[in-house]
């Protein structure tokens, strides 16, 4: 399947979630403290390299891939490469919002499923500890049958579109760099694709 194929495919997968997330945030009145940045800082964020297709082929489109690729390749920090501090103090926001990850659309705003099959909500102490009230009644309405999105049903879907690189879980850098390569590996034997550079003008 090529490159555009695919990365369609995935976009198509996070509106479906974005429409989804938007209607959960609204029943539960949860959102994300303003330039908190804390999840995305984490040393444990792992992800996989397909979910960051799209960002890889719009650097690529934009003439950034490799510069991007040579960045994550000389540094050795755990923070995603992505993520633009504001300050010393922790804050900061996504640096290609647009491109994010599925990790970062489901985290906080998902439900993961415990060993007895139960739906348990996946979110921060930030969010569990400063909307108590919210967290806790939206914890109980998922138990009751509320609609929330499920990380393994949209990482099932994501493996459907590429089961190689859909599967592999790494540190973020780790993926982000293999999506990078992947795009620059297919076209590296294939024409410079303007019409997409056309649409992402």
């Amino acid at each position: 399947m090529s490159i555009e194929r695919r990365v369609q495919l995935v976009e198509d997968l996070f509106y479906q979630l974005d429409q989804e997330s938007t209607q959960f945030q609204k029943s539960s009145g949860i959102s994300c403290v303003s330039a908190c940045g804390k999840c995305c800082t984490s040393p444990d964020l792992e992800a996989s390299p397909l979910e960051f297709l799209p960002w890889a082929l719009q650097l690529f489109l934009n003439g950034e891939a490799e510069k991007t690729l040579l960045m994550l390749t000389e540094s050795n920090s755990p923070t995603c490469l992505i993520y633009k501090p504001l300050s010393i103090s922790g804050q900061g926001r996504c640096g290609n919002y647009k491109y994010r990850g599925l990790i970062c659309r489901l985290f906080g705003f998902a439900a993961n499923t415990d060993k007895y099959g139960n739906l348990r909500m996946a979110t921060c102490k930030i969010i569990k500890e400063g909307q108590t009230d919210n967290y806790n009644s939206t914890a109980e309405a998922i138990t009751k049958g509320m609609p929330v999105p499920v990380f393994t049903e949209y990482y099932m879907q994501l493996n459907q579109i590429d089961f190689n690189l859909g599967n592999k879980i790494l540190p973020v850098n780790k993926a982000l760099k293999m999506a990078l390569e992947e795009v620059l590996h297919y076209y590296a034997y294939r024409s410079f694709p303007t019409d997409l550079k056309k649409k992402s003008i």
